[in-house]
């Protein structure tokens, strides 16, 4: 297997190599391949390499960025990698610190005992699944997407007794980014669309295609997951909720919520909260060790997505959001929004949910999906993902075209 690997290794990178060879020594046009910019093809070979070796995300992630950086050194006489990382720090700070923050907050919330206590409230069946992915996205409303699924995957693993499919895996995630959809604060898009001067109420109709991937995705997955192993019957043990800890989570939620008001940049309140929260009770740093190399690979890939020559959209129209969707599958969406605001004339609700939810179908899609691989490292591998959450997908056609039905398409021209 070893062996077969590196062997695939080598090709990626021979075909990496060929395609930059090719636009050095052929192209009169600058960095073009077929009439695409070179820096596509090797974006797209990276996200390839991450499929193929996905228990080596990082360092695939890191080749790709150590090409693409010098691809654009070599054919871009504007492009200065040291202006380009200062305008993407803050972005990047943000994304680390809020990565390596939940999942202290996580840690808080499971050892505060209410995971075991919660099969008492959820349904005996597969109803119960469904029950908590409700939860997820309804936290995810006014909570950070990344913390609502982290909390979701906390509890997953207790009540389903630590086996989780992974199409259950995805359904949180892309409840936990349906939930954020249509909220000014539930999502980094729909706050950088605020911030931007789109009125909150203007993305709230994104609910009208939340909702039914919510139950599209809710019942399949649900049922999927009772097959696979049914919810926990009844808490095992007798167990007292651990207050203080439970102190902890609501603390580093409330700072996450205030500094992305006040601020835009909610780390910053989740790490005081964090430190604060350090002085009454105990702190599990290992699990920022343990979440490091995850949070770096997404980092990476953020990275190489900006730097992708992405300089304007086509014409803004339903379908131009609906595509961008399956587009946020693999590429950031937060340099797509941005591009989407300086276009602008866009139906900001149906943005916010194509761009927002989109990022669920591919486990490194969205920060929220990299931040559940970190819990479960099983869930890294693009294959199973799609194979089992297959039902991902189908929910956002349903959804989106169910809010083009019942809403239509009102583009906001100014903002």
């Amino acid at each position: 297997m070893t062996i077969r690997k590196w062997l695939a290794g080598a090709g990626v990178c021979a075909m990496a190599a060929a395609v930059v060879a090719g636009v050095l020594l052929n192209s009169d046009l600058g960095p073009l391949l077929l009439g695409i910019r070179a820096e596509f093809y090797l974006f797209a070979l990276t996200l390839l390499g991450v499929a193929l070796f996905h228990d080596r995300t990082l360092e695939v992630a890191l080749t790709g960025l150590v090409a693409i950086v010098a691809l654009k050194l070599l054919t871009d006489p504007g492009f200065a990698l040291g202006h380009h990382v200062v305008e993407e720090a803050r972005t990047l700070a943000n994304l680390l610190g809020l990565l390596l923050g939940f999942a202290v907050l996580a840690r808080h919330f499971e050892e505060s005992h209410v995971p075991e206590i919660l099969p008492r409230f959820l349904p005996d069946d597969w109803k119960g699944g469904f029950v908590l992915l409700a939860m997820v996205f309804v936290l995810s409303s006014f909570l950070d997407n990344i913390a609502a699924a982290m909390i979701g995957g906390t509890i997953a693993l207790h009540v389903f007794k630590r086996r989780l499919d992974i199409g259950y895996l995805a359904a949180i995630v892309a409840a936990s980014n349906a939930g954020g959809s249509g909220s000014v604060v539930g999502d980094t898009t729909t706050t950088m669309m605020w911030i931007d001067g789109v009125p909150a109420l203007d993305v709230l109709h994104a609910y009208i295609a939340a909702f039914p991937v919510l139950i599209v995705l809710g019942i399949f997955a649900a049922v999927q997951q009772h097959a696979y192993q049914p919810i926990q019957r009844d808490p095992v043990g007798q167990h007292d909720v651990q207050w203080k800890r439970l102190a902890a989570v609501v603390l580093i939620l409330i700072g996450a919520i205030v500094t992305n008001v006040t601020l835009d940049f909610p780390a910053a309140g989740v790490w005081v909260a964090i430190v604060i929260s350090a002085f009454f009770v105990s702190t599990d740093w290992k699990v920022v060790t343990g979440s490091t190399k995850g949070t770096l690979f997404l980092l990476t890939l953020v990275l190489c997505a900006s730097m992708m020559p992405v300089e304007t959209l086509p014409p803004a129209s339903w379908q131009t959001a609906f595509g961008l969707g399956w587009v946020s599958s693999v590429f950031d969406n937060i340099p797509l929004t941005k591009l989407a605001l300086d276009q602008g004339g866009y139906d900001w609700g149906v943005l916010a949910f194509t761009v927002g939810y989109g990022g669920s179908m591919v486990w490194f899609g969205s920060s929220a999906g990299v931040a559940i691989s970190n819990i479960f490292p099983e869930a890294r591998s693009v294959v199973a993902w799609i194979k089992r959450g297959w039902f991902v997908p189908l929910a956002y056609v349903v959804g989106f075209f169910v809010m083009l039905w019942l809403w239509g398409w009102k583009p906001l021209v100014h903002h």
